[in-house]
């Protein structure tokens, strides 16, 4: 039962969670921690972290750790790689199917004033759920009013001085590795 709730939670983001990983965020976020209340939300700004620094889509990673974090509350190790891949299933399914089918119909459709249309209005929302995306990262509290999401004083000043650097065009990869300096000088 637990699995088939994990795969449909998946599939759903799946299907609605246009714009790409960080669009999904808020939809993950509300089936993870809020109705199905699998982890807090502490943990799951810890899964967005590893997301982001894994290799592939943050959508899959994400998922791929909530399945296997599911999977081993219910029954140890195995039934954690299990979990694992039912929810990266589940939310690469639409993806998959969808690319096959506009794929297949890309050249007929291609100049079509109502896909371009449907294109275009697609945007403001994609727009829209990338930012409740970064409120919900950057909110003092999460659903648990005891809980303390993980921004301080210091995520801020990193944010400011990476935002500085990145306007400065200082190169990314220095960047990444400062802020990573930083934290380990700041946080252990």
């Amino acid at each position: 039962m637990l699995f088939l709730q994990l795969f449909f939670s998946y599939l759903k983001i799946g299907f609605f969670g246009f714009g790409g990983g960080y669009a999904m965020l808020s939809l993950i976020q509300n089936e993870v921690v809020v109705q199905h209340t699998w982890m807090t939300n502490a943990e799951f700004a810890d899964i967005v972290a590893v997301s982001q620094i894994t290799p592939g889509p943050i959508a899959i990673n994400s998922a791929t750790y909530v399945g296997y974090t599911v999977g081993v509350q219910a029954g140890g190790t195995l039934m954690g790689i299990l979990g694992s891949l039912v929810a990266t299933f589940a939310v690469s399914l639409p993806s998959l199917t969808l690319m096959l089918l506009i794929t297949r119909f890309f050249l007929k459709l291609h100049n079509n004033r109502y896909v371009e249309g449907a294109m275009m209005g697609l945007r403001p929302v994609v727009i829209g759920m990338i930012a409740s995306a970064a409120l919900l990262l950057i909110s003092p509290r999460g659903s648990d009013p005891d809980e303390i999401n993980f921004i301080d004083s210091w995520s801020w000043f990193l944010f400011g001085g990476v935002f500085i650097g990145a306007l400065c065009k200082i190169n990314v990869i220095l960047l990444i590795l400062l802020s990573a300096l930083a934290g380990i000088l700041i946080y252990c």
